[in-house]
């Protein structure tokens, strides 16, 4: 091993060369404070080292071209920590992400964000098991809220759209429509006590054409409703003359 390399910028290198190149088991100083000690290939970082940041991050895993890639964990001087995959130093592939606050992440990600199968659970109790992208809920999950409420179905940027379930811990629940997180289109509500409505929704009420049941064995009877509100009742010849248009 040769004596230690002072570059023109400050930097030292003591470890192994290879012609005039870094190459086996060496460490690099730079003048900030940050060093990298571990292995080199052709002047580069590559194979398994440890790289300490001038702000006090740390990351300890497989390098290829002086990037993370590989299997590896990074630690922020606030506390949060990433344990996984990483491609060109980007979190890429499986990995476990968690906060100081306790919230914490175990999925699939792509370039640097969570996107593809994942799990994300909140410091209040409240989990997330679906699809992601881009960092955000978007596509097929359960969300499971503290008190007992649920929602499983279909997700856009974080918000409930499409079609899903949602159930109360009381014996309630909606299946349906949905668009920016309230119930739009056409949904089923039930309460607990076997009432039930089936009809159209806008924003979030009542909204159309619908069918109210008081229970199981009562006959059911057909309605408008507007913004929440029943503003008419009718016979089922009606209601087949108005959806016939």
């Amino acid at each position: 091993m040769r004596a230690p390399y002072t570059y023109q910028t400050g930097a030292v290198y003591t470890g192994e060369w290879k012609g005039g190149f870094r190459d086996g088991n060496g460490r690099m100083n730079w003048t900030d404070g940050a060093f990298y000690d571990g292995e080199w290939l052709d002047n580069k970082a590559y194979g398994y080292g440890k790289f300490n940041h001038a702000d006090g991050d740390f990351y300890q895993g497989y390098w290829a071209n002086d990037k993370t890639n590989g299997l590896g964990v990074y630690l922020h001087v606030n506390g949060a920590k990433y344990q996984g995959e990483w491609k060109d130093d980007q979190q890429d592939g499986l990995g476990e992400e968690s906060w100081m606050d306790q919230s914490s992440y175990r999925g699939v990600y792509k370039f640097g964000r969570k996107h593809g199968l994942g799990t994300y659970k909140w410091n209040d109790g409240s989990t997330y098991t679906g699809e992601w992208h881009e960092n955000k809920i978007y596509g097929i999950g359960l969300y499971s809220w503290l008190d007992g409420r649920s929602y499983q179905g279909e997700w856009k940027e974080n918000n409930m759209e499409g079609l899903g379930i949602y159930t109360w811990s009381d014996g309630r629940f909606y299946q349906g429509e949905y668009i920016d997180d309230k119930k739009h289109g056409y949904g089923v509500y039930s309460w607990q006590d076997s009432r039930q409505y089936s009809g159209y929704w806008k924003l979030g009420k009542q909204h159309g054409l619908g069918v109210y049941i008081v229970s199981k064995d009562s006959k059911p009877k057909y309605g408008l409703w507007e913004d929440g509100k029943r503003i008419e009742w009718f016979g089922q010849e009606s209601q087949q003359k108005i959806n016939s248009g």
